[in-house]
């Protein structure tokens, strides 16, 4: 069965870290593109970040640019997204998704999601 895992999240205070991990189960990563998104309640669901199947092509939304970093261990089938100088506004469910082929910015085109994890950032 092919299942990508969220976790890491949780509460944290503004300016705090966390660090996301997403680990795919029944298949390999390696030639999947990895997308981070994230929904708010009343909000659409954003387009966090992205990083090519090779890791070396990433892109990120204006919003999380300079805070958010996103990587891949391939032989840990895993990618990370580590968050730092965290805001109120970052709280949201966060998801990864896969799709074979390059970062997209569209949610359509990703092919397997996770379960989300939750992320509160609140004094």
């Amino acid at each position: 069965q092919l299942q990508l895992v969220e976790s890491g999240g949780g509460l944290v205070q503004p300016g705090g870290s966390l660090r996301l991990s997403c680990a795919a189960s029944g298949f390999t990563l390696d030639y999947y593109a990895i997308g981070w998104f994230r929904h708010a309640p009343g909000q659409e669901r954003e387009g966090v970040t992205c990083i090519s199947s090779g890791g070396t092509r990433t892109n990120y939304a204006d919003s999380v640019k300079g805070r958010f970093t996103i990587s891949r261990d391939n032989a840990k089938n895993t990618v990370y997204l580590q968050m730092n100088s965290l805001k109120p506004e970052d709280t949201a469910v966060y998801y990864c998704a896969a799709r074979q082929g390059s970062c997209s910015v569209y949610a359509y085109q990703y092919a397997y999601w996770g379960q989300g994890t939750q992320v509160t950032v609140s004094s």
